[in-house]
């Protein structure tokens, strides 16, 4: 957990990205008045999805959830709020949802320029979702 306050004065922060590769980063914030088409965004980070890179976020303020699917395909709910990171793998089955308060602040980082496009499900032949499927199964023996 960060503080969000002086997090780009964090010495663990600054080093994560260095060494992760993060060279790109922006802020996006979520909410009926801040989002332009909100509730057709909502709708779309709701869809079930997966990524060909990681996706990285940095929760600034506000809090939500993401979900993610595990190996026997069951929900686990992540409750993100100010100072906490999430990093989802690439392939990972995911989705985000606001929380009641219908406010969040997150900074996404990047390794190089930055990949939006979702991959609805099913992808399951997708490269990306294989190769994390195999990581998940090694990891599980």
């Amino acid at each position: 957990m960060f503080n969000p306050k002086d997090v780009d004065e964090n010495k663990e922060f600054i080093e994560l990205k260095r060494s992760r590769g993060y060279t790109y980063e922006d802020s996006v914030e979520i909410s009926p008045e801040k989002l332009p088409g909100y509730h057709d965004k909502i709708k779309m980070f709701f869809a079930e999805h997966i990524h060909t890179d990681e996706e990285i976020r940095f929760i600034e303020a506000g809090s939500g959830y993401f979900d993610v699917r595990d190996l026997d395909d069951k929900w686990i709910r992540i409750l993100v709020e100010a100072g906490d990171l999430l990093v989802l793998p690439a392939g990972i089955y995911h989705r985000f949802t606001c929380d009641k308060n219908d406010y969040i602040k997150a900074r996404r980082l990047f390794i190089g320029e930055p990949v939006w496009t979702p991959y609805n499900r099913p992808a399951d032949d997708m490269e990306e979702r294989k190769k994390y499927i195999d990581r998940m199964k090694c990891q599980k023996a």
